[in-house]
């Protein structure tokens, strides 16, 4: 197990240049984190990529295949993108990864609350989900269900009914504590029920400013400010109890990721959670 960080905040508004991951890796790396979310650049070879992070220290952490899986995608085209993704994948040495959903206009633009709910584009993506879950297993990856507000899978009932269709064989679990709250799910709930399927996990905290109903604006709106996120330990979550619901003999890493830091810097962000995390993580 490891402390991992997610560089999202780096690229997030300042786009995916070489530039920007080399700030973020050194930030990591000076901070103290070994291990980084691994995306692979259009355009770079997976060993390439190694070679890169290893000369800041770090190691690949699990990542993430992100899709609609709803009616706006052929599903040919999702699975020819899950083999490619695998390839890489597997070629870092990691056997799991992440999968999640976005994103649904209407949620995007009303989020949190399971807006424009239709049971024909839940049924399809779960159908969508599970043939790219196989797809990935085939591959060599084990795929982990990732919460996520704005997309498909967004609620607790639409989550419950993706990993009870597709069952633990199909798809585990790596759920997101913050995309969990903000959706009104208590993660540390969510942990316990799914114990037996979870193999990684991404940890932020949220404010309460913006929960349960409170929130106004667009999910770009509502995350960009800063009243949403919050580095762990600085919000409302049950860090103790989330950490307590994790399975006897857990093997995942603990992945870092605040999408906006709610403080004016990003690397003083990843530091506040770095050292949270060395104080109350079991590594």
């Amino acid at each position: 197990m490891r402390i991992a960080a997610n560089p999202i905040p780096y690229w997030s508004k300042a786009g995916k240049t070489r530039e920007v991951f080399e700030q973020a890796f050194a930030d990591f790396a000076a901070i103290g984190f070994t291990a980084v979310k691994a995306d692979v650049p259009d355009g770079m070879s997976a060993s390439e990529y190694a070679g890169w992070i290893a000369g800041y220290g770090l190691a690949p952490s699990i990542s993430l295949f992100s899709s609609p899986f709803d009616e706006t995608v052929d599903i040919s085209d999702e699975v020819e993108r899950a083999k490619r993704f695998a390839a890489d994948q597997t070629a870092l040495g990691l056997d799991r990864t992440m999968i999640s959903s976005m994103a649904v206009p209407a949620r995007m633009e009303r989020p949190a609350v399971g807006a424009d709910f239709s049971a024909d584009r839940l049924a399809l993506a779960i159908e969508n989900c599970g043939v790219v879950c196989q797809v990935l297993a085939a591959e060599g990856l084990r795929p982990l269900h990732h919460s996520h507000v704005g997309g498909v899978f967004e609620t607790a009932e639409e989550i419950g009914r993706l990993l009870d269709e597709l069952g633990p064989d199909v798809i585990g679990v790596g759920p997101d504590t913050g995309h969990l709250r903000w959706a009104g799910v208590d993660p540390a709930e969510f942990v316990a029920r799914y114990a037996d399927r979870i193999g990684g996990i991404h940890l932020k905290d949220c404010f309460p400013d913006l929960l349960d109903g409170r929130g106004a604006g667009s999910y770009r709106e509502q995350s960009n400010s800063k009243r949403l996120w919050a580095e762990p330990g600085l919000g409302v979550i049950d860090f103790d109890a989330v950490i307590a619901a994790l399975p006897d003999g857990y093997d995942g890493d603990f992945m870092i990721e605040i999408d906006e830091p709610s403080v004016p810097s990003k690397a003083e962000s990843h530091r506040i959670s770095y050292e949270w995390a060395v104080r109350t993580l079991p590594i």
